[in-house]
């Protein structure tokens, strides 16, 4: 019995390594594709990493800000700037539009007082009616604690106010509503712009 022909030795060959050549594809792509799920999950972990990182910065920064805000008195005299259960006002300053000439005010007992600008600003708005309502824009800063470390805040805010008639021996009065914040940051001079656009027509 006569053996393999050499042109079937020479198929067999050929089989063989077309067999060869297939394992090692499939042993190539096996080696891709375990990279390729090692990459995907090391990249899954960053990206959460880098939330979770994210995320608590942002709430350490949300716990260190301070939010400047006031309600008024109820004989509308005053307004009184709040604490809150993290942060503790430290001192704080009022600075007004430079054209109504008051000077920086220290807000020593954590107040707004209307007598700082009353007699400006009901000259600012004579001409006008009696009884009318507008918005002083203000520069407020604040220093407050936060744990061990002292920081600033910094606005411009908007003093909500109202005239009353008081009649002819008494002349109007004004009363304080409110404050509304307008933007974080701010200088006397942004100040001083908003005023000569927004200030009482006469």
């Amino acid at each position: 019995m006569s053996g393999p022909t050499p042109t079937e030795r020479a198929e067999a060959s050929a089989v063989r390594r077309r067999w060869i050549t297939l394992a090692e594809l499939l042993a190539i792509a096996g080696v891709l594709i375990a990279a390729l799920t090692l990459w995907s999950n090391w990249s899954d972990r960053s990206a959460e990493k880098a939330e979770r990182a994210n995320a608590i910065a942002s709430e350490r920064q949300a716990a260190r800000r301070f939010e400047i805000r006031a309600v008024a008195a109820e004989n509308g005299d005053s307004l009184l700037l709040l604490r809150d259960d993290k942060h503790e006002i430290q001192n704080a300053t009022v600075a007004f539009p430079s054209a109504l000439q008051v000077a920086r005010k220290e807000a020593l007992t954590d107040q707004i007082q209307r007598s700082w600008f009353e007699k400006p600003l009901l000259k600012a708005t004579d001409g006008g009616a009696d009884e009318q309502a507008g918005r002083l824009p203000v520069l407020i800063t604040v220093s407050y604690t936060d744990g061990d470390a002292v920081r600033t805040a910094r606005g411009i805010h908007d003093i909500i106010w109202q005239t009353k008639a008081g009649g002819f021996l008494a002349g109007r009065s004004l009363k304080l509503q409110g404050l509304r914040s307008r933007q974080r940051g701010g200088d006397q001079t942004k100040l001083d712009a908003i005023w000569a656009r927004e200030k009482p027509k006469t």
